[in-house]
């Protein structure tokens, strides 16, 4: 038995990425896991993969994937995706919400106003898509008195990094992790947001090898890099908890919640923090601050 045997969980945007990173690895410590994301056939996007192929892998892995097509800009295909989840699990224990629209000229140089509007979209599933992913799952965790929502952002939250509009999503990211923790707190659910680095996500790894120039850069120089399975590893760690709730509220660096509870890469690489060179978050646990 794995440490989440018997847990629920959901993981939007999963069908390539840190999404399916974090699936296989919730999914290698036994856990059901809805992956959600719009591929659903080779071809679908630029880039391979699709919400099927991420759930055969989380069953190779020893838990149980279900492949659910679900577009975060659509709020039915949402409230359809948590009622298919309370419907057969009668529960849930952990949200991640992933899923988020990166335009493809995201890391182009160019101002704000020499990008299109349409760059907006990051906002429709990156932010507005979060809230209603948790609206959804508190109301299923709220009654149980139990249950873990994680919102994957950055550094950006506080350091520019390649546009506007990108990082105004994942400073609302943290901000709305930890004003939800304070609703969450009388029901033990938790709420948190994780920072992550350069992870080597395929979209990454392409990148990189389009523009090495890229590598002297801190925020995608692969020294400092992490596969997209280390945050699902520092989230197993997180679940599995009995204390978790002391985090509530809070944005964490991803890299120091993995020494705290020991968590190294696949690996075994200690990845590090890069608070001196990008920035520290702003939100601590509610339990530390005043609200």
């Amino acid at each position: 038995m794995g440490k989440l045997t018997g847990k629920v969980a959901v993981v939007t945007g999963a069908s390539r990425g840190i999404g399916k990173g974090i699936a296989l690895a919730l999914a290698e410590e036994g856990a059901t896991v809805y992956v959600t994301g719009r591929s659903v056939a080779a071809g679908d996007h630029a880039l391979p993969g699709t919400v099927g192929q991420t759930a055969a892998e989380c069953d190779a892995r020893g838990g149980r994937g279900i492949a659910v097509q679900v577009d975060h800009a659509d709020d039915d295909q949402v409230a359809a995706l948590f009622e298919q989840v309370a419907r057969e699990q009668g529960r849930l224990d952990i949200l991640v919400n992933n899923a988020f629209a990166l335009p493809e000229d995201l890391t182009e140089p160019g101002t704000f106003w020499e990008k299109p509007l349409s760059n907006w979209q990051m906002v429709d599933v990156g932010v507005k898509s979060n809230f209603v992913a948790a609206w959804h799952a508190a109301r299923i965790m709220a009654p149980q008195k139990s249950g873990l929502i994680v919102a994957i952002s950055g550094y950006v939250g506080v350091t520019y990094t390649y546009g506007v509009v990108f990082g105004t999503c994942k400073a609302a990211v943290d901000r709305m992790a930890r004003d939800m923790a304070i609703d969450l707190q009388p029901h033990d659910v938790t709420s948190i947001s994780l920072w992550q680095g350069l992870t080597f996500t395929e979209r990454a790894n392409r990148n990189i090898e389009n523009n090495p120039a890229m590598k002297a850069s801190i925020v995608t120089n692969p020294l400092v890099g992490c596969s997209p399975e280390f945050p699902g590893r520092v989230i197993v760690a997180l679940a599995t908890d009995d204390a978790v709730t002391r985090h509530s509220g809070g944005t964490f660096i991803t890299a120091e919640l993995a020494q705290e509870y020991g968590v190294t890469d696949i690996d075994g690489k200690i990845i590090p923090s890069l608070r001196e060179q990008r920035g520290s978050p702003i939100w601590k646990p509610i339990a530390e601050q005043p609200r």
